[in-house]
């Protein structure tokens, strides 16, 4: 068993693609409540490392566990997980062929085999909840990135996760939509949701993170609350990535 403080832990996690290393001895422990931002160059392994949390991608080695139930090859446990977290994509991976309403109904209806009345009771309530209800009616196709992102965050609250996690949610948008699912991202956050985010928007690291992790080459480089890893990186690779992307 975890102890009751951790709701996510990973312990000594590797992964291969192939003969590519892709995580090597990756060790992180996530409390309840706590908001951390994984960022890190392309490549360095930081989407498949919070892919493997709720088994989108399987770790060959090391033990994941997720609100005390380990991440095995047993169905039953992930099926448990993915009930429990939240998964917001770079793309929005909304149906084309249904409704943003029936979008969000759908997995309340099979997965949790709520009435559908209640189901959509609860889509129109995250629908207000991100500021679109609006568009419950139409199809994803005739909204905006930046309100199908919206879409895919509300999707994932309505089955009451205690973690989301966010995989690159803005790097797929137009810059003037990124602050509209980045303010949904920072109410979400001060409403003590557990998360984990992939994302290189700086800004929203220092707002939001309890703590910052850097990625590079498949290993956790450094971690540390904001204000340090910003102003104090003691990483040579640190201090070359922030000199970087601070610049962009």
């Amino acid at each position: 068993m975890t102890d009751n403080q951790h709701i996510i832990e990973m312990n000594a996690v590797h992964k291969w693609y192939g003969s590519f290393h892709v995580l090597k001895d990756v060790n992180l422990k996530v409390s309840k409540g706590e908001r951390i931002v994984i960022c890190g160059p392309s490549g360095s392994g930081k989407s498949t490392a919070i892919r493997c949390i709720n088994h989108l991608e399987e770790h060959q080695k090391g033990q994941i566990i997720v609100d005390g139930t380990e991440l095995t090859g047993d169905l039953k446990h992930i099926e448990q997980i993915r009930k429990e977290v939240g998964m917001v994509f770079q793309h929005f991976n909304l149906f084309p062929h249904l409704t943003i309403l029936e979008n969000l109904a759908l997995a309340p209806i099979w997965v949790k085999k709520m009435p559908r009345k209640d189901a959509e009771e609860i889509a129109m309530k995250y629908l207000e909840r991100v500021k679109i209800p609006e568009q419950a009616k139409k199809y994803p196709g005739q909204l905006s990135g930046g309100q199908q992102q919206r879409v895919a965050i509300a999707r994932s609250l309505c089955m009451s996760p205690k973690v989301m996690l966010f995989d690159e949610p803005t790097s797929a948008l137009d810059p003037e939509m990124i602050s509209e699912v980045l303010d949904v991202m920072v109410e979400l956050a001060e409403e003590g949701m557990t998360m984990i985010c992939v994302t290189h928007e700086m800004g929203f690291a220092k707002k939001v993170a309890n703590r910052v992790i850097f990625m590079d080459a498949g290993q956790i480089i450094e971690q540390n609350d904001p204000h340090e890893f910003f102003d104090n990186p003691q990483h040579e690779r640190t201090k070359l990535f922030l000199s970087q992307i601070i610049q962009h």
